[in-house]
Parts: structure tokens; sequence; C-alpha cells
């Protein structure tokens, strides 16, 4: 085994110090960023890429899931509030597809994403945000056992810290909250995590002739494997079409080790394996699809930047979402908002769907506030995937609508925290729906 080396002592310049620190600009730490903006704190948000959206746009994702519900029977918007601001963003840039329909029981609605970057962009900048782009944390110094003082940050400018009184880790992998010593889970208490994606997108379509094409894909696969003419690496293909419908999204791979089990998002050299076998996958699928009617002369016209991660860690929170409460369509009296996602199990070689009773029942779990804050940290949020959920539930909850809600309830509970020298915990939940309510959220 390689050994180590030590580094010299070091001084670390302090970058800025804010009301809040942000780091992760995808779904939920873009909101918790802007909530928080908006209300005159002074925030930042920190990302490591050059572009906001997180695995929206980086990993390609071109897709929300979960801002709609099916309640008895009827397909209804349950994420309101900032989302729908930056809904309207994108819209107006031309980048937005009518809601579709998944398997005949939900709605999902398709995006540019150029079109969300430059959305997201417009959303922080009205906010009045402070943005650092191109900044990988790297650890956190504590000013106590419960609270972080600041994070250390690697920069094309060298390595700074950003003090603040209060985090949200919307990091998508808990790196904040695990440094700081909180306690979390990985996968389902056997190391099974939800496997990995890379998306990629299809442009030279030819929509006639394709048609509805997505009902079709899937059974074209299983013909084709069964003749012996490609091997998949997943069932459940998902390809659709954009807004311009000569351009159609890929979720049709699926990333593992040699030992079959999901390639870890939280270790660079699983990272950097999956990153490989993924656009080899690409490669191989995209030949099958030139065999499907009306993608005869299509091309490639571009492959995620980085792997669509599903699952790492899943901090501890006051509160854990189970499968239970999404299949039970749970209600919780500090609910800061809606998911109407099913459970969404990327096993290997499938993927495994668990709806609700449809159309019996409602169709939507409530979000619990306590799911956002971790147990042994006094001064931070954790937002997104990384939030406090079962493996189970986290495979509903993980995806963009819930991911909204979360942060836009952090960013908004951290303005009452300030106002009232207050630790995440002791927000009232009451004031806090008062305030969400007032901004169009949904409870």
């Amino acid at each position: 085994m390689p050994g180590s080396i030590v580094e010299p002592q070091r001084c670390t310049p302090i970058y800025g110090e804010y009301d809040l620190v942000v780091l992760g600009g995808g779904p939920a730490g873009l909101m918790a960023a802007a909530a928080c903006g908006r209300a005159g704190r002074k925030v930042l948000l920190v990302e490591r890429h050059g572009f906001l959206g997180g695995m929206g746009t980086a990993a390609g994702v071109t897709n929300f899931c979960g801002l709609y519900a099916n309640i008895y029977g009827e397909h209804v918007q349950v994420v309101g509030g900032l989302a729908n601001e930056l809904l309207d963003r994108i819209r107006r840039l031309g980048g937005l597809n009518a809601p579709h329909l998944i398997f005949g029981k939900i709605l999902a609605q398709s995006y540019d994403v150029p079109a969300f970057k430059l959305a997201a962009d417009d959303l922080l900048l009205q906010s009045n945000v402070d943005v650092l782009f191109h900044a990988v944390a790297a650890g956190v110094a504590m000013a106590s056992e419960t609270m972080v003082d600041a994070v250390i940050l690697e920069t094309k400018s060298g390595r700074v810290a950003v003090r603040a009184r209060l985090f949200v880790d919307g990091s998508g992998d808990g790196d904040l909250a695990a440094w700081a010593g909180a306690a979390f889970e990985k996968g389902d208490g056997s190391g099974n995590m939800l496997y990995p994606s890379t998306m990629f997108r299809i442009n030279g379509v030819d929509p006639e002739r394709a048609g509805e094409a997505w009902s079709k894909i899937p059974k074209l696969m299983d013909q084709a494997e069964a003749e012996g003419r490609f091997a998949f690496p997943r069932k459940g293909a998902i390809v659709r079409p954009q807004k311009n419908p000569i351009e159609w999204r890929a979720n049709i791979t699926q990333l593992r080790e040699a030992d079959g089990s999901a390639i870890d998002g939280t270790d660079a050299t699983s990272l950097s394996r999956g990153e490989l076998q993924g656009r080899a996958q690409v490669r191989e699928t995209f030949r099958f699809l030139q065999t499907v009617p009306g993608f005869e002369n299509s091309y490639i016209v571009d492959i995620a930047p980085q792997l669509g991660i599903r699952e790492t860690r899943r901090i501890l929170g006051e509160y854990v979402l189970s499968e239970d409460d999404v299949l039970g369509c749970a209600s919780f009296e500090d609910s800061i908002g809606r998911n109407g996602w099913p459970i969404e199990e990327h096993t290997a070689g499938d993927v495994a769907w668990h709806w609700p009773e449809i159309p019996q029942s409602r169709g939507y779990n409530e979000l619990p506030y306590r799911m956002i804050i971790p147990r042994s940290v006094d001064n931070l949020f954790v937002v997104g995937r990384c939030a406090s959920m079962t493996h189970l539930g986290q495979s509903a909850a993980r995806v963009t609508g819930p991911c909204f809600v979360m942060g836009e309830a952090a960013g908004t509970a951290a303005d009452i925290a300030l106002r009232g020298n207050l630790r995440p915990r002791d927000v009232d939940p009451k004031k806090l729906q008062a305030s969400l309510d007032r901004q169009g959220a949904m409870l």
C-alpha cells in the first residue's frame, strides 16, 4: 500500500464571512441560497462546476420529476414557491416542455439544459446571492464539536476558507455534514446503493417516423437481446423527446463495479471507472437506438459532463423519511412541502417502481422539517438527496421536486434562525410554514 506524506502547516486565508454558506448549486442548494438571499441575508453559494443545476445540468437529467402527484386520479402540481419562479424563467427562454405522462400514472416535465442554466443564474442574481464557481469543498474547521466555523475550499485561486453563522449542505453526498461529524448511512444496510447512470442526448431524430418510440423501445430491447444482437446494462430504458422533437434524451445505462455493486459517488477511483464505463455503454446502446425507426440518421449531441449519481451518504436527521411514509402518503405537523414521486429503485439490471394506491390515494407524502436537520451539528441544514431518508425513502424524495421543497425551506428557516439567534432545530415549524405559505409554497 502507498504510504503518506506530511504537508507543511499552512495558514488558509478567509475568502469571506457570511450569514449563510450553501455548498452545492443543485436544485436544493439553489433554492436554499435564493430563499435566504431574498430575505436580505448575506449568502454565498459554492459550486464546483462553472454553472448551476447539479444533477439537472451536469448529469444531463433534463427532466423534472416530483413536481406533480396523482391525487385521486387527477394530475396536480404539488410543488410551488420559488420552483414556480424558476419554471417561469425556463418557460420564457423557450426551454420548458409540456408535462408528459409516465406509465399512465404520473406527470414529469422535461427542459433544455442551457435554459435551466440561464434561469438558475438569473434567479440567484435577482436574489442578491454571491456565487463562487470552480470551488471544491475539501474539509471543515469546527468552532466546537457541534458548530461549523468554516468550510475549506480548493479553488483556481488557491485554498481558502469561508466562515458563516449557518451552513447548508446541498452537496448531494453529505460532504460537509460528514466532515462535521454528522452520522450517516450508505445503501440498504447491506451496502447496496441505487445504481448511477450516464445520460446522453440524441439529435437528428425524425419525429414523425419515431412517433411514440418511448413506448416501443423497451420491447425492442428485449427482442434484440433475445436474438443475441445486443446486450444491455439494464431494463427500464427511458428515451423521450425534448422541447424540440428532433432531440431526445436517453436514460438507458447502469454503472457498476466488477463485483456487481453500484459505482460509489464518494470514491474518486470508483467514479473514474464509472465515467469510462458509462461512455462505453452510451456508445453501445446508441448503436441499438440507430436501429429504431426514426433514429437511423440520428447522432449523439451530448454526453453528460458527469455521472448521474442517485445515492451516496444519507445524513441521519431528527426524522428519517421512509418507504412507508412515501407509499402511505404520510402527513407531518412540521411539513415543509410535498413529494409526489413514487419509489424508483434502481436495482441490478433493472428499475423497480413502487406506487401509492393510485387512484385510491391522494398520491403524495409530506416532507417534515426534521428531515433536513442533522442530529449532532447545530448550525447546519442538509438538503437534497443526502437529507435524512432511508434507502427506499430516498429513492423517491431524491428527485427534483422535493429537492426544491427542502432547499426553499432551509433557506427560509435560516433567515428565521438568524433573526432569532436560534439553532435550526429550534426554529418554530409554524413560523416556518407561515413564511413558506406567503412565498407560495404548497404545504
